[in-house]
């Protein structure tokens, strides 16, 4: 599309042979921590000392259990790609070893199947790869980058916080680290800045009330 390709331009940083590496290693990452998230849920209390004490501190395993922190690797790999193209491949490809190797485990380890749990993560990866196409533009320039970057940041802001017209509270501290995190990767230009998180959080509230179970 000529209208995007004036908002980030490719960029050929590696060869076709460290791409594939690139790629496998994005995988394998996918099925380490799809693996790792699913064994902290089900030895949740048998886990190594040194394990146990993270996860009690931090509430890990629920934690890996909600959106934000795979959002948030989903958009580093995507605005890190050398293209839109390539963004949307490792993505997905992400999502396929994370998604597959958490319910592989849940089923033929842990014992139970949640289906429709799973619908929702496999319907969320077949969409994965067109939501990173977009992602890697929020690295670029002008309008079209800011708008993208202030809907991952509206994204995010709803999942670190719960609010209402007379509430506003915060799900986990972990989530808003997470959200900070974004903004510090998406940051602009102090003016656009502003204007990102301005649309940003219009974006929140607006999906907010459109798909209040989203937020729950």
């Amino acid at each position: 599309m000529k209208l995007l390709d004036k908002v980030r331009t490719p960029q050929n940083k590696f060869p076709a042979k460290k791409q594939i590496f690139i790629t496998a290693i994005i995988f394998l990452l996918g099925i380490g921590l799809g693996t790792f998230s699913k064994y902290l849920d089900h030895q949740q209390a048998y886990l190594p000392s040194f394990l146990m004490i993270i996860d009690t501190s931090i509430d890990l395993h629920n934690f890996l259990g909600r959106f934000s922190p795979w959002i948030f690797i989903a958009v580093c790999i995507s605005v890190y790609s050398q293209s839109a193209v390539k963004a949307a491949a490792d993505v997905f490809i992400f999502f396929v070893g994370m998604v597959s190797s958490y319910y592989l485990y849940s089923n033929f380890i842990a014992g139970f199947f949640p289906k429709s749990y799973a619908m929702i993560w496999i319907a969320f990866t077949v969409l994965s790869p067109f939501l990173a196409y977009l992602c890697w533009y929020a690295k670029g320039n002008g309008w079209i980058a800011c708008i993208i970057s202030a809907c991952i940041i509206g994204t995010l802001f709803n999942t670190a916080f719960s609010y209402g017209f007379f509430y506003f509270a915060v799900h986990h501290w972990l989530e808003v680290i997470v959200l900070l995190l974004m903004i510090v990767i998406l940051r602009r230009k102090s003016k656009e800045m502003f204007v990102m998180l301005g649309i940003g959080i219009v974006f929140a509230v607006v999906i907010n009330i459109l798909f209040p179970f989203l937020n729950a």
